[in-house]
């Protein structure tokens, strides 16, 4: 089976506990330290097969190998990768179904990553994720007032959720911009400054 890497804890002797997003579930192994074994890390997609244990409760993280993306040498682009996948953990972790959609959202970003700047790949995700579990706050009322936006600039805090910028006193954004992200899911009208502000909200967290 394939799956992305979103955590890694060491344990006893540089033995690992890897998390790992798959297609069908979100796993959590064992992965025993010894010479033989690839380096793995944060972000990558492996190709792998579970063992039951029969001393725990966790399997084995066994017959790994590294699927490598095009751009996995280009040391800015996997830097901001592993920043993005790690935020998957955290948010993830508690979940009882997954569902295929998380892998399908992790794998379509990965092919676009070195195409554009990799935070606007983010963002466009980030906004697909929000839709999908149904917060994502497009009809534009202010979250700390609960009054409409009818300005041109609008202010967004975590989650991505809208606010006057008088109200959270944070960089604004432009409203049509906005409205083209959360309704198409494109980034395109975002200028370069507006995106570096939208990363910066998105690594508070899922």
């Amino acid at each position: 089976m394939q799956g992305y890497i979103i955590n890694l804890n060491k344990v006893k002797d540089e033995d690992l506990i890897v998390t790992i997003v798959s297609r069908d579930s979100l796993d959590t192994l064992y992965r025993f330290y010894g010479a033989r074994h690839g380096t793995i890390n944060i972000g990558f997609k492996i190709d792998y097969e579970k063992e039951p244990s029969g001393k725990s409760n966790i399997s084995r993280l066994k017959d790994v190998m590294h699927i490598g993306f095009k751009w996995i040498n280009d040391y800015k682009l996997l830097r901001l990768w592993q920043d993005f996948l790690t935020l998957f953990h955290k948010h993830l972790k508690d979940a009882e179904e997954l569902g295929d959609f998380y892998f399908e959202l992790i794998d379509n970003a990965s092919r676009e990553w070195n195409k554009q700047n990799p935070k606007r790949v983010a963002i466009e995700s980030y906004v697909k994720l929000l839709e999908h579990e149904g917060r994502l706050h497009s009809e534009l009322n202010c979250f700390l007032c609960s009054q409409n936006i009818k300005e041109e600039e609008i202010s967004l805090i975590r989650a991505y959720l809208p606010t006057h910028k008088a109200c959270s006193h944070t960089l604004s954004i432009n409203k049509k911009a906005l409205v083209e992200l959360f309704v198409h899911k494109s980034s395109l009208f975002l200028s370069d400054k507006e995106v570096d502000r939208l990363w910066f909200v998105l690594l508070e967290g899922l």
